[in-house]
């Protein structure tokens, strides 16, 4: 599991739901769990782009594998998992 660094208490990476690459950029989408519940982030290496609560229903997974569908028809593509 990763650990999310932001300015707000520490976070435990639970589950990354995608890895998307396009020049050299690369963005992830992952659930994290905290003290006030789980956090849905959408992050760059270089920091958080998305933030929000996410409730483990079928309207937030489909929000987010939209999001990934519509940036996957803008040319970025799939990245494979790291070993860690």
């Amino acid at each position: 599991m990763g650990v999310l660094n932001t300015t707000t208490p520490t976070l435990d990476r639970v589950a990354t739901l995608w890895r998307l690459e396009w020049n050299n950029e690369r963005l992830l989408c992952a659930v994290y769990r905290g003290a006030a519940g789980l956090q849905l982030c959408v992050e760059s290496p270089t920091g958080i782009i998305a933030s929000e609560r996410f409730a483990l229903k079928p309207r937030a997974v489909a929000r987010m594998r939209a999001l990934r569908d519509s940036l996957l028809r803008r040319g970025w593509r799939e990245t494979p998992a790291a070993n860690s």
